[in-house]
């Protein structure tokens, strides 16, 4: 995955730690692994954002996806030492009909349990649509799974604009404001990376369906904002946007050109 990054000028990537929708990891390639460091070294690339698998669910009613859902992150964070000093990131959760309250509890609880102390990644709470019992739509919700967590010092958060947009938050006409309110509730220091996707919807809508750059709701000005903000430069930039690989090295080449001409 790291030479196709870089074929498409791309300085880091995210990568599914097993299946997207569950079971077990492949084994790692010691060979591989240092290939990658190497690549990585050689083309200057930050951070790299692995993703948990969509079925994880640390608030499931269901003891068996409680169970996986741990043994999963666990089993990952320990992979990811193999690349110290990145992210994981993980969706938080579905409370499905146990409350907010209990989804967030449930939540800590796994967490306390998969953390490491002096682990190097940084695992990273997505930002969510809202859709369906979500937990993570409000950066409320994020920073008291941060505060009810014993290791939050080990967490962060990742700002998907698709979802903070159809989760209601108004970042194409109010960016800053929106930063401004990130920054008193859960503090930037926090944030550690941005997804960046075009939304199908209308801001509150709540049904996260993600679209090409400047070709949906937030418009590209949006995304001009994003790359040229100096309080997100700098930070990893993961697309997600319904693309093939040429489709994807056009949107890098176009925000790439934006910041440097703002720089």
């Amino acid at each position: 995955m790291g030479v196709t990054a870089a074929s498409i000028g791309a300085n880091t990537f995210a990568f599914f730690t097993r299946n997207p929708r569950g079971g077990k990891a492949k084994a790692l390639d010691p060979a591989d692994v240092a290939s990658l460091r190497e690549l990585m070294t050689r083309e200057g690339f930050g951070r790299l954002v692995a993703h948990a698998p969509y079925t994880m669910n640390l608030c499931s009613t269901k003891a068996s996806v409680v169970d996986f859902a741990r043994r999963a992150m666990a089993d990952d964070l320990e992979r990811l030492e193999s690349l110290p000093g990145n992210y994981y990131n993980f969706h938080p959760g579905s409370h499905v009909g146990q409350g907010v309250e209990r989804g967030i509890e449930l939540i800590c609880e796994g967490l306390d349990q998969v953390l490491g102390v002096g682990q190097s990644t940084t695992v990273l709470l997505e930002t969510m649509a809202g859709k369906g019992s979500e937990v993570g739509r409000t950066f409320e919700e994020l920073e008291r799974i941060i505060d009810g967590c014993a290791k939050g010092e080990l967490l962060g958060v990742c700002l998907d604009t698709c979802h903070v947009w159809d989760g209601g938050y108004d970042i194409r006409g109010r960016l800053e404001d929106v930063l401004d309110e990130f920054d008193h509730v859960i503090g930037l220091e926090r944030l550690k990376a941005l997804h960046l996707n075009d939304s199908k919807n209308a801001c509150g809508s709540r049904k996260d369906r993600h679209e090409k750059i400047g070709r949906g709701a937030l418009g590209m000005e949006s995304f001009e904002a994003i790359v040229t903000n100096e309080r997100l430069v700098g930070l990893p930039m993961i697309l997600e946007t319904p693309n093939e690989l040429d489709g994807y090295a056009t949107e890098i080449s176009l925000l790439r050109k934006i910041a440097r001409e703002a720089a």
